[in-house]
């Protein structure tokens, strides 16, 4: 099952969703950004954490449904590969 991402991801609740990743690691290897609508890079720090932490058990994430502005967020950051946009 996905992990779904909230409607919106900001600095006010970026670490409580970090910490509720890293709760559900098995869900983690797919994440579904189909309900995002409203966030800022803030996203990509939750991602990355998310990234590494299954890194670091051998597996990766991979994010489904990313809405334009996270790929081109991602791009401008220079973590587009890592996260697989």
């Amino acid at each position: 099952m996905p992990f779904l991402l909230p409607k919106m991801i900001t600095q006010a609740n970026a670490l409580q969703l970090q910490k509720e990743g890293l709760l559900n690691i098995p869900n983690l290897r797919s994440i579904d950004c189909s309900e995002l609508k409203d966030f800022d890079s803030t996203v990509l720090t939750v991602l990355l954490a998310w990234q590494n932490k299954l890194k670091s058990e051998g597996q990766s994430i991979a994010v489904e449904h990313a809405p334009e502005k996270l790929k081109v967020l991602a791009g401008v950051y220079g973590v587009a590969a890592l996260l697989g946009l």
